[in-house]
């Protein structure tokens, strides 16, 4: 089994959102990471990233909230992009996690019209209430036709321990994450937004678009228990991170 790190796109936002301590004006760039895992049964791709359209036109599809999370990312730079450099098409892609339903996490959701697609089923609740639409959950973006298996606890997707969902919430009341077990480079957990960056962890801070910041910093607890027990956490907007994992071809085996 493989594990490549891809690019979801690039955001450009206040950096006061992870880090407290900075100036609000500051901003900064955070990564948007997308996850593909080559398993014997089947491809599976964690979280899709921002949709293309915004590499061009954010406000079209995202609105207001664009002005707040600017794409700053070039134009193909994207999971779809990504994977074609390793010579594989959406069909490929046999099932799609996504770690919850905010536009830069499914926003290429559509494009996987060959996969199932597995999300929490409290984050398909929060994502399909009118009330959502525009705050950070774009209908266009998670509402598909493919097959959806609703999750509302751990789920080990091919019974083997290779692939296990964990329950995260905190981030979003559906906020999930990925524990990879590889033969060679270890134990991964793909955090997503339930620890964006390292300092989340360190400080357990809570950041102010958490949906319930008691309950995300219990699911900081969870990761540093499994981080305590050997896992590599990779964090879901970590810059600094980032630009140490191996990317593209460059798989984790």
């Amino acid at each position: 089994m493989k594990m490549h790190v891809l690019s979801g796109g690039r955001l450009r936002m206040r950096a006061s959102m992870y880090f407290p301590e900075l100036p609000k004006e500051l901003t900064a760039e955070f990564p948007c990471s997308c996850f593909l895992i080559r398993h014997p049964q089947g491809n599976v791709l964690f979280d899709t990233g921002c949709h293309p359209a915004v590499e061009t036109d954010a406000a079209a599809r995202w609105g207001g909230i664009a002005r707040a999370f600017v794409p700053v990312h070039r134009p193909g730079e994207n999971v779809v992009g990504d994977l074609a450099k390793l010579n594989l098409q959406p069909d490929d892609i046999d099932v799609v996690v996504n770690s919850h339903l905010h536009m830069d996490h499914c926003g290429c959701n559509a494009f996987f019209t060959k996969a199932t697609f597995v999300v929490h089923a409290k984050e398909l609740a929060v994502a399909g209430d009118p009330q959502s639409e525009g705050k950070g959950y774009f209908r266009a973006d998670w509402d598909q036709p493919m097959p959806v298996q609703a999750i509302d606890t751990a789920r080990d997707l091919f019974d083997d321990d290779r692939i296990v969902l964990l329950p995260l919430p905190g981030h979003t009341a559906g906020s999930i994450g990925a524990k990879i077990e590889l033969a060679r480079s270890g134990c991964f957990i793909l955090a997503a937004d339930a620890a964006a960056v390292r300092q989340n962890l360190e400080h357990d801070y809570s950041p102010k678009n958490s949906w319930d910041a008691s309950r995300f910093r219990g699911s900081l607890a969870e990761l540093r228990r499994l981080e305590k027990q050997g896992g590599t956490i990779v964090f879901g907007h970590d810059d600094a991170q980032w630009q140490t994992l191996n990317k593209g071809a460059r798989a984790y085996d």
